[in-house]
């Protein structure tokens, strides 16, 4: 079966009430596990499991240090490009914004990653937003050479793509792709992405396939946590997970845990911060019980927490499960050298650099990594 067959058998109501419906007997069933299904994922992100905490973090713990080890991978978000042809409702970046539109040359890449790397990175993410128009593989192709020889790992965050397109990136070097749902509920996905490519629902949750044919080495997994009920969405996004890992069993995997984050908005040529109004907040102590039950259903799965957090709770989550965390970052085109006033795509929390958060980690006596492999070894 397909993931969209599999999805289509699915009711997003039916998988909320279920949740909600588990009980403490199911989530010590679950926690008593040495193989955890979909169904113990929902037991361990329900409101049941909740007076859990402690125990699934302590688990989490120990299933990270035997799979990861005391390491923190550190990378960083560079933002090539603002131009987008979608509207959604919660991005900075949304085509009825305003803004000031950029895409950097190949000089003001240059400048960018010159430096981005004196701040020891080698583990870089691209970020665009989706105009085929402008950013398109062409492009891609164009700036993965002038950043390879920087950086020993290059991921990105773009439009989704075609097959054929994304073996062209895996061949000029690209490791990882990364592509949200942002929400899984079908029914108010079309709410949020009123108009743009982004809007093809169907398109946009075969994606990870098309990766995966293409032969890619990490597919990176996510949703808006807060557009839609976060347990509903992560048990959806779990679920597609289980699915990849299964099809494409030679390809590693990743999970990002982006929270709803105010963004800024262009009116009368002002630039203004809105905090958005969306169906659920996710609190800190949620956060922390999703990130857990998502180690305690995939022990091989790299969990990634990024700058959108507070340093309180990035300093506490390390321990928890995660295996990677952004640093420094800018979500702006040319926000480390070029156009560091530019308009972000969201306002970032954890305001430290690189250095700062390294020295963190390595206060708790974890180390930090700055690349995950070498090209050596490939």
């Amino acid at each position: 079966m397909t993931f969209k067959e599999i999805y289509d058998l699915q009711s997003w109501d039916e998988v909320k009430k279920s949740i909600c419906d588990k009980s403490s007997h199911d989530v010590e069933t679950a926690l008593s596990s040495n193989r955890r299904t979909p169904e113990d994922f929902k037991a361990m992100i329900s409101p049941a499991a909740a007076p859990y905490l402690e125990q699934m973090a302590q688990l989490s713990h120990q299933l990270t240090q035997k799979r990861f080890g005391k390491t923190i991978q550190l990378y960083v978000p560079m933002y090539l490009s603002n131009e987008c042809n979608n509207i959604c409702t919660y991005c900075g970046f949304s085509l009825d914004n305003k803004i000031k539109r950029k895409t950097l040359t190949t000089d003001e890449i240059l400048r960018e990653i010159t430096e981005i790397k004196k701040h020891g990175f080698n583990h870089i993410l691209l970020v665009t937003g989706e105009a085929k128009q402008r950013v398109n593989v062409d492009y891609f192709i164009k700036a993965i050479e002038i950043i390879k020889p920087y950086f020993a790992n290059i991921s990105i965050e773009v439009q989704p793509l075609e097959q054929n397109e994304y073996e062209e990136l895996q061949h000029s070097g690209i490791y990882a792709v990364l592509v949200y749902q942002e929400t899984y509920h079908k029914e108010k996905y079309k709410e949020y992405h009123p108009r743009g490519k982004k809007s093809d629902f169907y398109y946009r949750l075969e994606t990870p396939d098309r990766i995966g044919n293409a032969g890619m080495h990490k597919i990176g997994l996510g949703v808006l946590l807060g557009l839609e009920d976060w347990r509903t969405d992560s048990f959806f996004c779990a679920l597609h997970l289980d699915y990849l890992q299964k099809k494409y069993w030679q390809t590693k995997y990743s999970i990002s845990f982006p929270r709803i984050r105010p963004i800024e908005v262009a009116k009368n040529g002002n630039i203004s911060k809105v905090f958005k109004t969306f169906e659920v907040s996710v609190t800190d102590k949620e956060l922390a019980q999703l990130i857990c039950a998502y180690r305690l259903f995939n022990e091989d799965v790299e969990l990634s927490i990024s700058t959108r957090e507070s340093e309180k709770f990035r300093n506490n989550i390390i321990k928890l499960g995660v295996t990677s965390m952004s640093a420094g970052s800018k979500t702006n085109p040319g926000g480390y050298a070029v156009e560091p006033e530019s308009l972000e795509q969201f306002e970032i929390s954890d305001e430290r650099n690189a250095n700062q958060i390294a020295k963190l980690i390595s206060s708790i006596n974890y180390e930090p990594v700055w690349k995950d492999w070498d090209k050596s070894f490939l």
